[in-house]
């Protein structure tokens, strides 16, 4: 546990890296399959149902956050009686969320019919329903033991447990899928395998960590402070997943059900590409908060403008290849008819933009608990989210509901929470990270722009001439994004901290 920050965090993204591409790989392969066997309506119940379940996830109350929080101090100062009584203390309620979702999402199954939206019934229904929420029950039962690993950062050490079952759940399904054309069987074996990965896990982690297993009551003035912490969790938890969540059930009821499958198409580049950035700023939270308990408001906003510069080059490289390769991969993947047209793609990169940009802001955020202070105002994005959602929705269809998502957050979160962590953490006004935030867009704008007059001559019609194009359209992105970004103070803070990485793995190697 004496490893440094900056090497946990390496492991923690080069492993969630190399996973993230495999997963895409494996994902595309088996969607292609599923669509063929199954067609768009069952990818619409997929993504319908997941929407569904991420809702019943409110019954965990904001404990999965206040968890990994409670657990960084007795972390840091090796207090294993502590971590033990934590451990044994969450494994209850742990219990208690997991019998109130299995409940509640029994509850909902009259209700299915309300929410989806086919043209054609689709048989077993409430049955496919009862499989996705075992699946989803499964992680509560092990959670409590795997956390501390998280908190510890050493979840690197799970991803590559993680590869191997999803390579091996990928091939299992996807052979059952194309020789049984079964969708229950296909749901059943994803269960199975939900199950053994969840279980193997919390065996990894009760090896490593075997004073988690210690009987220890925890004091009951410890419990009242996790629950405060919970009290606020859950209030911004509730927020998180109205805004999050709730996309793909309103646009089945507004829209409709096959809708969500041609959406969930296009989100297998950009939830991919998302969760591999997440990743970089996931696996760095555990060390912001060894940071912010050890290091003074310069090192911190240091620390903060290197994570702001990856940011802003990330989200400009990947937002201009989305928009200018986005529709030629659903198109020589899928064809014309599953192609949505411009302005859900304005939309859905949009999004995916905010989403990036704005993960230094997150993962501060995150390591700092200011989820008791930001709740309320994540109340108001979610309302805005959900009006918006529905008045935009009924007149521009999927790129309307797409749309309120980003515009609730610039109405709130967008500018109050760099202010608040600017005023209580970096000790200066937040008027610098709002004018990178505006730079970043207009360098994105001009990097589309180029990148796509550069490739326009290039017009896929197989997979040979997309890679062309994407080859043309990644190297002219990356240059124009480097050349705008390599003079600014987290730019070159980030390039000394590789150096420095680089010249420590050369030595380790000697």
């Amino acid at each position: 546990m004496g490893e440094s920050r900056t090497s946990n965090s390496i492991k923690n993204v080069l492993a969630s890296i190399i996973y993230q591409l495999l997963n895409f790989v494996l994902s595309f392969i088996s969607r292609s399959i599923f669509i063929q066997v199954l067609g768009v309506g069952y990818l619409g119940i997929n993504g319908l149902f997941n929407d569904v379940l991420s809702m019943l996830n409110l019954a965990e109350l904001g404990f999965g956050t206040a968890m990994t929080y409670s657990m960084y101090k007795p972390l840091a100062e090796k207090d294993y009686e502590t971590l033990a009584g934590l451990t044994q203390f969450y494994k209850k309620v742990y219990r208690i969320i997991a019998v109130s979702i299995a409940v509640i999402g029994i509850m909902l199954v009259p209700f299915l019919h309300n929410i989806v939206n086919l043209e054609q019934d689709i048989p077993n229904l409430e049955i496919y329903y009862l499989l996705f929420l075992a699946s989803n029950v499964a992680s509560y039962l092990v959670t409590y033991k795997t956390t501390v690993m998280y908190a510890d950062q050493k979840n690197y050490i799970f991803i590559k447990y993680t590869a191997y079952w999803s390579v091996a759940q990928t091939l299992v399904l996807t052979l059952v899928l194309f020789f049984t054309h079964s969708y229950m069987l296909y749901l059943c074996c994803q269960v199975v395998f939900v199950y053994a990965s969840n279980f193997q896990k919390s065996h990894v982690a009760q090896k490593r960590y075997p004073f988690i297993g210690k009987k220890v009551k925890l004091p009951k003035e410890k419990t009242k402070g996790i629950f405060k912490d919970v009290g606020s969790a859950f209030l911004y938890k509730i927020a998180n997943v109205l805004i999050t969540a709730t996309d793909n059930t309103l646009i089945s009821v507004i829209v409709s059900t096959e809708m969500v499958g041609f959406y969930s198409n296009y989100q297998i580049i950009t939830a991919r590409l998302g969760t591999i950035v997440s990743t970089v700023f996931s696996s760095l939270i555990t060390s912001l908060g060894n940071l912010l308990v050890n290091e003074n408001e310069e090192r911190r906003f240091q620390v903060f403008q290197i994570m702001q510069s990856l940011s802003l080059i990330l989200s400009t490289f990947f937002v201009s290849c989305i928009f200018l390769l986005q529709e030629d991969f659903i198109r020589v993947w899928l064809g014309e008819d599953f192609v949505l047209g411009i302005l859900p793609l304005i939309a859905i990169v949009f999004n995916f933009y905010f989403s990036i940009s704005i993960m230094p802001i997150t993962a501060f955020r995150e390591a700092a608990g200011l989820f008791r202070k930001t709740k309320f105002i994540m109340l108001w994005t979610a309302f805005f989210n959900l009006v918006l959602s529905v008045i935009f929705g009924r007149q521009i269809g999927l790129a309307g509901i797409l749309f309120a998502t980003s515009i609730s957050k610039l109405l709130t979160s967008f500018w109050y929470e760099p202010v608040l962590l600017f005023k209580e953490y970096f000790e200066r006004p937040c008027k610098l990270y709002f004018m990178q935030m505006l730079k970043g867009v207009g360098i994105t704008a001009i990097t589309i722009m180029i990148s796509g007059t550069v490739s326009h001559w290039i017009v896929p019609s197989n997979w040979i001439e997309l890679i062309l194009k994407g080859l043309v359209v990644s190297v002219a992105s990356l240059i124009i994004t480097i050349l705008s970004y390599h003079r600014t103070p987290g730019f070159k803070l980030l390039a000394n901290r590789v150096k420095s990485i680089i010249q420590g793995l050369k030595k380790s190697k000697d």
